[in-house]
């Protein structure tokens, strides 16, 4: 390897004094260098020094108004980076419990971030998820007060706007203890017992929500505050009983929630009681939460030994949705050659399915490119070009074993912008068209299709007065 090559060998050749001298070289015009170089002076200090410029710096940030748009966002994520990463890898080995009071100081910094900052891509929340993350472990290495911590995890999931705190009595509940869960769910009594805080939207607007049935919403919101961190306190403590009384018994005719407790039931070998709840369900036709319901209900099945009853669920759900993961689960019961059979039929079923694009999705998931090919082929008159979010990868997909069918999905989608006259997809045909004419040399029938040269054709008969889109046409 080169002498010349940048890395740790070839630099510390140089000399400590000769790098001194290239670090304040470098950093002259850089402010985020500077601000590096004095935390890790301020490290050798000792945790308590670097402690104390990290909080400075926090301090700052909190108090900085400017918004930062996306030629400073990534420099504000390298400064928010650097605080963190001190806190996490170079004080808290030595002073944990330092350590989880920058870090606490550093989540709370997270409102007045996002709200000068655009974080469209999420890279500045993945900072503060990453910090969060480090909470539960640090807590149980520092020495907190479990009061004092209650008081802080109450303060700070009151004002969680931005979810900065999400999950954190869950992360420090070791911490916590009996006495800190005690004085947590004592101040959210407090909280339940106060009189409802009065709305301080417009009159208008609280009529409008009056007759929608809306309600009080801070009364609501409270409610639903109140009832998720009990949940979270009880998921925390073991406490399965705790937890499911905090739905009501509308709540649990929900089909998501009604799974949720279910599940929980069928933790505690409770697989009666769970499917009994289950059973309770009324399925509404937006089939919200249907899914989770399904699993919950043959995991029920299963467990009591109903094995015939899963398998025949399993069946009517594919049937209903074509969803592989049944299918799957179904073969895998079955004995050898029976699969086969099975397979067969869910395939011929996939093939009669009204719903095309959701058979054609079976097909390419499964993967059955072959049966894909045929679906297109055999039903090529109901091929809607309009879909081309579904035809355009499926066609890329079957290009190379089963030209003719992507040539089918290519010419749909043409067809249908040319007859519609949609000027925005016309590079998109065109593209399409040069790749039915590649395809065309790997094409030795095309049967009842009509070869490329009649195709070509006929859309030069049809459509010859789109100038717009024969001149994005460029053919061999």
């Amino acid at each position: 390897m080169s002498k010349k090559t940048l890395n740790k060998s070839n630099l510390s050749a140089l000399g400590a004094d000769r790098l001194a001298d290239l670090l304040l070289e470098v950093s002259a015009g850089s402010a985020e260098i500077k601000r590096r170089l004095r935390l890790e002076l301020s490290h050798d200090l000792g945790p308590a020094e670097l402690g104390r410029d990290v909080r400075k710096r926090l301090v700052s940030l909190r108090r900085s108004t400017s918004f930062v748009g996306w030629r400073r966002r990534k420099a504000l994520i390298k400064d928010l980076r650097t605080q963190a990463d001190m806190i996490t890898d170079k004080i808290a080995p030595e002073d944990a419990t330092l350590a989880f009071d920058l870090l606490w100081q550093f989540l709370e910094l997270a409102p007045s971030v996002y709200e000068r900052t655009d974080d469209s891509r999420g890279e500045v929340g993945d900072v503060f998820r990453e910090a969060l993350a480090q909470l539960g472990e640090m807590s149980g290495q520092a020495v907190l007060d479990p009061l004092t911590l209650a008081s802080q995890v109450w303060g700070a999931v009151r004002d969680n706007g931005y979810g900065e705190f999400d999950g954190v009595i869950g992360l420090v509940a070791p911490a916590l203890g009996e006495a800190g869960f005690a004085h947590l769910k004592g101040q959210i009594d407090a909280y339940e017992a106060a009189p409802p805080e009065a709305e301080k939207d417009h009159e208008a607007l609280r009529f409008l929500r009056d007759l929608r049935g809306g309600g009080n919403y801070l009364s609501k919101q409270k409610s639903r505050l109140i009832k998720r961190l009990r949940q979270e306190i009880a998921e925390a403590e073991g406490d399965t009983s705790a937890y499911i009384a905090q739905y009501s018994a509308q709540d649990l005719e929900r089909p998501d929630i009604a799974a949720e407790v279910a599940q929980l039931y069928l933790a505690e070998g409770k697989a009666t009681e769970a499917l009994a709840l289950l059973q309770g369900v009324q399925q509404d036709s937006r089939d919200y939460g249907r899914d989770a319901w399904d699993a919950a209900y043959i995991a029920c099945l299963l467990a009591l030994d109903r094995v015939q009853e899963a398998q025949t669920h399993r069946w009517a759900r594919f049937c209903e949705t074509l969803n592989g993961d049944y299918l799957r689960a179904f073969l895998k019961l079955l004995p050898d050659f029976e699969d086969i059979e099975a397979e067969d039929r869910a395939r011929n079923h996939a093939l009669a399915l009204a719903d095309l694009p959701t058979a054609l999705g079976f097909f390419l998931d499964w993967p059955d490119l072959a049966s894909a090919a045929k679906l297109i082929q055999s039903r090529q008159q109901e091929l809607n070009g309009d879909l081309y979010q579904i035809f355009t990868p499926a066609a890329e997909a079957l290009r190379d074993r089963h030209p003719l069918a992507a040539v089918l999905l290519w010419r749909a989608m043409i067809d249908y912008a040319l007859a519609k006259a949609r000027t925005s997809r016309y590079g998109h045909a065109a593209d399409h068209l040069r790749d039915c004419q590649t395809a065309d040399v790997e094409i030795a029938d095309y049967g009842q299709f009509g070869s490329h040269e009649a195709y070509l054709a006929h859309l030069r008969t049809r459509h010859d007065r789109k100038a717009s889109f024969w001149a994005k046409v460029h053919l061999d």
